[in-house]
Order: structure tokens, then C-alpha cells, then sequence
């Protein structure tokens, strides 16, 4: 999560919520997504319809670049974080969250600087989220605030809640984290770096059991979607990261 330089006024917590949850929804328009987002990867070896690269207004550091690459006879989402920051967003707003997501990845290069406890480290070589609709009035109240201040800078509709399956580095398999910039943010751990490179790991998350573990405390019922989101980031530890993923879909 970088730091804010364009709004240096502002407390440095609440400047970190804008640039958190701005980038979900940055460049983004209100239409009814379908039932199931594109594939990451066309048939024609590009980037799937509908998939976008969110960055920040004026965005001065390097982006984090989204490709296509042949992995073991498939093509794959090749992402690649090199100081950098930038989601690859997929807009879904109002739509019901799936029962489950299923995805495949794996890590071509670590960033060994990650720790996503710390500001400082809180990077990720690939991470796959859900930003939900959750209503405000089911926030906490001072965070809340925040976020309504970050909405008003931001001038968007913030998601007020966004879970992330994460491949982490130190951090113990299926950790709970939050987001040290914002609480609205919080990630599960699912492969670190006891897990070897240069193999494809198939994963499968429950997404109602992920959300009552991880904003269950806020709302029993998981919220309409407003995206999905694929990303990787090392502009915090300013490393280099390199992953793939593929087969992202949705599961009754």
C-alpha cells in the first residue's frame, strides 16, 4: 500500500484508506457484471474482457505489470511487481457472492522484504480478493468515519469491506491479517515461502466461511460484490516479485 503524497494535509491514517480502497474502484463504471468474470486470458493470448488496470490518480511509481505467458502448455497470467503498485480489477457491482472461488498460481520470484504486518512490508507476490458492498451502518463506528472522509476524497462510493487470499512470505499458512494502512482490508494467507516455486498450486476458498472469519463480526451475511481483483505490489519494500495465476472462476 503506497504512502499518499498528493493529499499531505490529510491524517496519515485517513490518507492511507483513500489510496487503499480508491484503487478497487478507480476508472470503474456502474453497469450489472455478469454471473462469472471473464478469464484472466482470451483465447487470442490477451488479457480477458472486462479486466482493467486500476492505478492512482497520477500515479508516480511504477505499475505493476499484467501479461500473458505460456506456463507448462497453458497460458497464464504472468504478474510481475517491481516496486510497484496496481490492481487488475474486474467490476462486479451488486452481484451475489459466489459460494466459492477457485484459482491457480505459483510463484516464479519471491520477495523476501514482505512482512504484511508492517507498513514497510506490506507487499504481496500475488493475491486474489473480493470487494463486497458491505452497508455502512454495519462498520465500526470510528472506522466508519474514515471511511467516509476517504469517500469523500476519493468522490467514489468506497468498498467498505475487501477480503484477500494472499501468498505471503514469513506469515503462517492460513493467517488472518488486517491490512496494517486499513482495517476495511484483510487478508488470509494461503502459501508462504515454506511452499516451493515453479509449482502450480490449486486453491478453493469458501467464501461465506472466509467472510464470517474475517468480517463475520460486522455482518452476518455476506454482502453484494463490487469486484473482483487480482494484484501483486512491491512498492512498500521497493522488491521484485514475479508470479502466475490462471482458472480463476466462480463456483456454485
Amino acid at each position: 500500500m503506497p504512502r499518499l503524497q498528493r493529499a499531505a494535509r490529510a491524517p496519515r491514517r485517513i490518507r492511507g484508506v483513500v489510496v487503499l480502497l480508491a484503487l478497487v474502484l478507480a476508472g470503474g463504471g456502474a453497469w450489472a457484471g455478469p454471473a462469472q468474470p471473464s478469464p484472466l486470458v482470451d483465447e487470442g493470448r490477451r488479457l480477458g474482457a472486462g479486466w482493467r488496470v486500476a492505478t492512482l490518480p497520477r500515479q508516480a511509481m511504477p505499475l505493476t505489470r499484467y501479461g500473458v505467458a505460456d506456463i507448462d502448455g497453458r497460458a497464464a497470467l504472468r504478474v510481475t511487481a517491481d516496486a510497484s503498485y496496481g490492481n487488475l480489477v474486474f467490476d462486479l457491482p451488486g452481484q451475489a457472492a459466489p459460494a466459492r472461488i477457485r484459482w491457480r498460481w505459483r510463484l516464479q520470484q519471491a520477495n523476501p522484504a514482505i512482512d504484511l504486518a508492517r507498513k514497510e512490508g506490506d507487499d504481496a507476490p500475488a493475491k486474489v480478493c473480493l470487494a463486497f458492498d458491505l452497508p455502512l451502518d454495519a462498520v465500526p463506528f470510528l472506522e466508519r468515519q474514515l471511511l467516509r472522509l476517504a469517500r469523500s476524497r476519493a468522490g467514489e462510493a468506497l468498498p467498505a469491506a475487501t477480503l484477500c487470499w494472499v501468498w505471503g512470505h514469513a506469515e503462517v499458512h492460513d493467517a488472518l491479517l488486517p491490512n496494517p494502512f486499513s482495517r476495511r482490508v484483510r487478508s488470509i494467507v494461503l502459501r508462504n515461502r515454506d511452499d516451493p516455486r515453479d509449482r502450480w498450486f490449486d486453491e478453493e476458498r469458501d467464501v461465506a466461511a472466509d467472510w464470517a472469519r474475517a468480517f463475520g463480526d460486522e455482518s452476518v451475511d455476506v454482502p453484494p460484490l463490487v469486484a473482483v481483483i487480482v494484484a501483486a505490489d512491491a512498492d512498500n519494500t521497493g522488491g521484485r516479485s514475479e508470479a502466475f495465476v490462471t482458472g480463476l472462476r466462480f463456483v456454485p
